[in-house]
């Protein structure tokens, strides 16, 4: 009876897992994005043909996935981030071209390339698609005419691939150099608004998380778009503007977070206003609103109002007058890599598991001597490429689906032997709706990109094969491909992220503990506390907390009771850094007594040694902070949110 039990729970989770990878989500369609994503892959096409070179066309369009990497981050971050995927793109495709002839050293060098992309686009957590383009541009040149002489020849076209590609990318700040500041100030307002809705009713927990979420998104998106030689006034206005909004935040946290009352309506509609104004200011128009104001409020909702009014006044006042310094802390590469060069890691495992997983896939490939054995390892680095074990099981199963259709569209434009420009066509056509259908369903993106990178491929390598040959040869090469990389996960996932959460909720807790006391004691003139190695080694460990948290979410099986338990813990650890992250940005902190700070770093170690050890954790008297009652508060939250039940 137990059994059949287990069977009809596991065959509920399988269906539940085919649904979930079926479903399409409600982002709207990105247009643009997906037009100059198709222009910068077939136009370096184009430019061959024009030229009489369709195959170094072909090599350039290589150098056109490098737009594939574009993604709505301020322009200063844009540059930079494409300027090195060009150069990885370049590296990648002299080795290629170098490895040729040795299939051993393809298949090291694979893994290789694969793992070094996963671990630095998850250590410096870059949005993007990470590894699997440039295991792509690595694999294509492998399947090329086998002479090394070219080597630099094929890097110098995917160069000026990529190069397009940048200037396509770059081409927006011309018009709208601050876009995504703007966009992400303008949200931290409409979602501020929200919260202050929210203040005296049940969602007040859920909106604070949310206005907390797009604070810190916020600061990392500024921090990012900071040029020193060149901040001009609209970004020194989103500057002051953010500063603003985590002040409204905080006071409101401080003062009103346990009110059982409703702030007056007239909060939230002027929060909107001023969000909707950006949209003029950023085109450098005037805009002028009335102040909403109610009749009747007390002392504390008429401060609030008048921090609300002074934040309302940046928007028009002249430049000369809005003189506070701008102070972007940005953590050091060194201190991202070495939190994310540890054994309990997630970045670390994850990056190890999906080398040796590829270079696992490309040797059984070269072993059985499949043609353009490479398909076997990218359709494995395609499945790997899940942020989870449930997503990688969505990989798998759109993969599967999306490539075999996709198989069958490019078997069916090969077989009528295209050449020039009906190649760029295509290339132009399928890039753009891959682009487009990314966002909606991976599957769906997988079959127009499976055509795109099959013709590419077949285009720039010597032989043809008949149509029956050519889909039954990838069908097959992308099934062993989707097998290995499910047999791989199943294998080395079966260690349990879920286990690792004490650990390193011990070791966040006992950061914060660091950071607080150097927060409220003396450490002489000149220390600047929201640059201190204490703050950058709590931020470290926070997120890595979350990205455990999120895999542990996603595992299979879950361990669903650590997930329900952890989840306060983890929200109230993260709300209490954001706490403390912004108490160290004002110098007017108290200096606690010796025996105050005793106590707090009693309480913090009591919390830490109880999480190590799975138990639960005394309640302590939490002693008061004076003028941040909401990290006493949060302290007091977090030691509850610790008591295990039974």
């Amino acid at each position: 009876m137990e059994e059949s039990h287990k069977a009809g729970a596991s065959k509920s989770k399988f269906l539940t897992i085919i649904k979930q990878s079926m479903a399409v989500n409600k982002k709207p369609f990105p247009w643009l994005k997906a037009f100059c994503a198709g222009i910068a892959a077939a136009l370096p096409v184009i430019i061959g043909l024009l030229f009489g070179n369709l195959e170094y066309g072909l090599l350039a369009g290589m150098g056109g996935f490098t737009y594939l990497y574009v993604f709505n981050i301020p322009y200063a971050q844009r540059a930079k981030k494409l300027v090195f995927v060009i150069l990885g793109m370049c590296l990648v495709s002299v080795l290629g071209t170098l490895s040729a002839p040795y299939p051993l050293a393809i298949a090291i060098l694979m893994g290789i390339i694969g793992a070094a992309a996963i671990f630095i686009f998850g250590a410096l957590r870059i949005t993007g698609p990470s590894a699997i383009f440039f295991v792509l541009v690595f694999s294509m040149t492998t399947g090329m005419p086998i002479q090394p002489e070219l080597a630099p020849l094929r890097a110098a076209l995917v160069f000026l691939g990529g190069t397009l590609s940048w200037m396509i990318a770059m081409f927006g700040w011309f018009f709208n150099p601050h876009g995504p500041e703007t966009g992400v100030v303008q949200r931290v307002y409409l979602e501020l608004a929200a919260f202050l809705d929210s203040v005296g009713t049940n969602k007040f927990s859920v909106s604070r998380h949310r206005v907390m979420s797009v604070l810190k998104e916020a600061d990392e998106t500024l921090a990012a778009g900071y040029i020193p030689w060149r901040a001009t006034d609209l970004f020194n206005r989103l500057y002051v503007l953010n500063d603003h909004a985590n002040q409204i935040f905080l006071y409101v946290l401080e003062n009103f977070s346990d009110s059982h009352s409703n702030f007056p309506p007239e909060l939230g509609q002027t929060i909107r206003e001023m969000a909707h104004s950006l949209d003029h200011k950023k085109k450098g128009e005037s805009f002028s609103k009335k102040i909403l104001q109610p009749s009747v409020m007390d002392e504390r909702v008429a401060q609030l109002f008048t921090i609300v009014y002074d934040a309302d006044a940046i928007m028009n006042e002249p430049t000369s007058k809005i003189n506070q310094t701008i102070r972007i802390s940005k953590p050091s590469f060194k201190t991202i890599f070495l939190g994310a060069f540890d054994k309990h890691s997630i970045v670390f495992i994850t990056a190890i598991r999906f080398g040796v997983i590829t270079t696992i896939a490309a040797i059984i490939a070269f072993q059985f001597a499949f043609v353009r054995s490479y398909w076997v390892p990218l359709s494995c680095v395609a499945v790997l490429s899940g942020s989870t074990i449930v997503a990688t099981y969505h990989r798998a199963i759109q993969r599967g689906l999306g490539t075999i259709l996709g198989i069958l569209i490019a078997s069916f434009i090969l077989a009528m032997h295209p050449d020039g420009y009906i190649i760029a066509f295509f290339v132009l056509l399928l890039t753009f709706i891959t682009e487009l259908f990314i966002v909606k369903n991976y599957g769906l993106a997988a079959l127009f990109f499976t055509p795109n990178a099959l013709l590419m491929a077949e285009s720039t390598s010597q032989g043809s094969f008949s149509f029956s040959y050519f889909a039954s040869a990838r069908l097959i090469d992308v099934l062993i491909g989707i097998s290995i990389g499910l047999i791989g996960v199943w294998l080395v996932g079966r260690w349990s992220a879920s286990s690792g959460l004490p650990h390193l909720i011990t070791k966040t807790i006992r950061s914060q503990a660091q950071f607080l006391i150097i927060l409220f004691s003396d450490q002489g003139e000149g220390f600047i506390a929201s640059e201190s190695r204490e703050l950058r080694k709590m931020r470290t460990n926070i997120i890595n907390l979350i990205t455990l948290y999120t895999t542990a979410a996603g595992e299979i099986p879950v361990n669903q009771k650590a997930v329900e338990y952890y989840w306060p813990v983890i929200f109230s650890i993260e709300h209490l850094g954001y706490l403390l992250e912004n108490c160290s940005k004002t110098e007017e902190r108290p200096i606690l007594s010796d025996e105050t700070l005793s106590q707090l770093l009693y309480i913090c170690e009591t919390m830490a040694n109880a999480t190590a050890r799975k138990r639960s954790p005394s309640l302590k008297t939490v002693p008061n902070i004076q003028t941040f009652p909401s990290i006493q508060s949060e302290i007091i939250s977090l030691q509850k949110s610790l008591q295990m039940e039974g």
